[in-house]
């Protein structure tokens, strides 16, 4: 595919544009021309990116593409319906969430803001979300990454790349002036403006490592903002984080749980930083923690004792990451929150043994509510091998 760019306009003469002219041996502003040579008429992709410096051509590049402007993907949001509602009006709910946390969305309580309020970062992704549930099957996204910090361009271009290579058959240009997205979105091909080069093939995705810190219940306030539940710090439990670089990354608190004989960990509070939602960061945290529980390492919640951990989640999204991993089990499905009446009768008797008496206004209970609450259990590696002794793929 040649693609010819031939751009004009009005060439001014007036006293400050002469006056450029002359100062700058300028002749003319009016004309821009470049022939850019893109072999992908194949079809044998699905993300291409076109970089390169302002003002050289990858927008006039992009519009032609796929034979126009119409390509470009320009989504107009109603300000009057939070994110959850303005995407995909006849999509698949479940699509939906799995859609924003696909690409680094994963923040619940973003999901009832309106677009209009969003971050610029939020906003960011959750173009690429609505792009992913109901884009056209070629699109042209202009100014990708443009607006956001280095470190959120990064890690959203990683979360796209894996997102929109599931769409499958579908094809996507990128243009934008950042290089530094370039080995995280793993693109099919590459087109520098600025060298006038095409390069085909995926490169290499970089590296991080993942640190797991042992630590207590202070760290839980800088996450708390981001879980999808209003829910104090666990009590009585094991915490930790992962960090990247030094800088906090994932959190989880880790309990016990006695039934019968048996004593099992529980996991809970598992939360990943906005700007590292996406990475494959959460999933990789908990398995890790669970780990330390199954080996009974020092720092486990039963540090020498060696125990399976259970975790409850109702995010839809991490709830389908956990089934598709072979080291867990889905155990319960449970469709709506605990006894209420069960719940209040428990804490009264609390509040009698206390000593201080009953608290007013307190003691109403919790529970009754609609709430998919999903139970799970990590058998770690003996579960990969269950699976495939089962003839599981």
């Amino acid at each position: 595919m040649k693609i010819t760019v031939a751009n004009r306009c009005s060439d001014f003469g007036s006293y400050r544009a002469a006056r450029v002219k002359s100062l700058f041996n300028a002749e003319t502003g009016a004309n821009f021309d470049l022939e850019a040579e893109l072999p992908i008429d194949d079809g044998d992709w699905q993300i291409g990116v076109v970089v390169g410096p302002s003002g050289s051509g990858k927008t006039s590049i992009g519009r032609e593409v796929f034979g126009g402007a119409e390509a470009l993907w320009t989504p107009e949001w109603p300000h009057d319906q939070p994110l959850i509602d303005g995407i995909g009006a006849g999509a698949d709910f479940n699509d939906v969430t799995a859609a924003l946390g696909s690409v680094g969305l994963g923040t619940v309580p973003t999901w009832l803001r309106p677009y209009s309020v969003l971050s610029n970062g939020e906003k960011f992704r959750a173009d690429l979300a609505r792009l992913i549930v109901e884009g056209p099957e070629r699109a042209v996204v202009d100014e990708f990454t443009s607006v956001v910090d280095r470190q959120i361009a990064k890690f959203g271009a990683l979360a796209f790349g894996k997102a929109w290579r599931r769409t499958k058959g579908r094809q996507v240009v990128l243009l934008t002036p950042h290089y530094d997205v370039i080995e995280w979105l793993e693109p099919d091909w590459v087109f520098d403006t600025a060298k006038k080069s095409f390069a085909r093939g995926r490169p290499r995705r970089p590296s991080f490592d993942l640190e797991i810190w042992s630590v207590d219940g202070s760290y839980w306030p800088l996450f708390e903002p981001h879980h999808y539940l209003k829910l104090p710090r666990m009590v009585g439990c094991k915490y930790f984080v992962g960090t990247v670089d030094g800088e906090l990354a994932v959190h989880m608190g880790v309990s016990s749980m006695n039934k019968g004989k048996s004593v099992e960990a529980r996991g809970c509070r598992l939360v990943v930083m906005p700007e590292w939602q996406g990475a494959g960061v959460g999933l990789r945290f908990l398995n890790a923690v669970c780990e330390m529980q199954e080996r009974g390492d020092p720092d486990a919640r039963l540090g020498g004792r060696r125990t399976t951990t259970l975790f409850h989640t109702s995010h839809p999204q991490l709830c389908a990451a956990l089934r598709r991993d072979k080291r867990w089990r889905q155990i319960t499905a449970n469709l709506y929150g605990g006894s209420k009446a069960k719940s209040a009768s428990s804490i009264s008797r609390s509040q009698a043994k206390s000593g201080r008496g009953i608290v007013p206004g307190v003691g109403s209970g919790y529970g009754g509510h609609f709430r998919a609450v999903q139970g799970f259990r990590f058998y770690g590696q003996k579960g990969i091998e269950a699976a495939t002794a089962g003839g599981e793929k």
